[in-house]
């Protein structure tokens, strides 16, 4: 696995800008912080496996297409939750189910090498 500098720079100032995004349209006050950094980790880890990472072989096309899924998946459940009223244990076991159910994937896909 190589992680490549600039790509990887530029997913996190998209996640970043995104999450700000979401941090302004954010309706409830008292969630607009989780909103923000929540959304930023879980929008960088698929794009950073979408354009920052690269593996050996036919790794990489798979790698690729599951993040772009997995930030289209996850920018809409975070779209979701900033125009909904959302207690904090709901948001954080359905980014966390989601970013690990990501990890574990990858990891499998990795591991089989094909």
């Amino acid at each position: 696995m190589k992680i490549k500098a600039v790509p990887t720079i530029i997913a996190v100032l998209v996640s970043a800008l995104v999450a700000f995004g979401f941090y302004s349209w954010c309706r409830t006050s008292d969630n607009q912080w989780l909103l923000a950094i929540g959304s930023f980790l879980c929008l960088f880890v698929p794009l950073m496996f979408c354009v920052g990472v690269s593996f050996e072989g036919r790794t990489t096309a798979s790698t690729i297409a599951l993040g772009g899924i997995f930030f289209a998946l996850m920018l809409v459940v975070n779209l979701i939750f900033t125009f909904i009223e959302f207690g904090i244990p709901a948001y954080v076991i359905v980014n966390g189910i989601l970013l690990l159910l990501l990890i574990l994937i990858i990891y499998v896909i990795a591991k089989v090498k094909q």
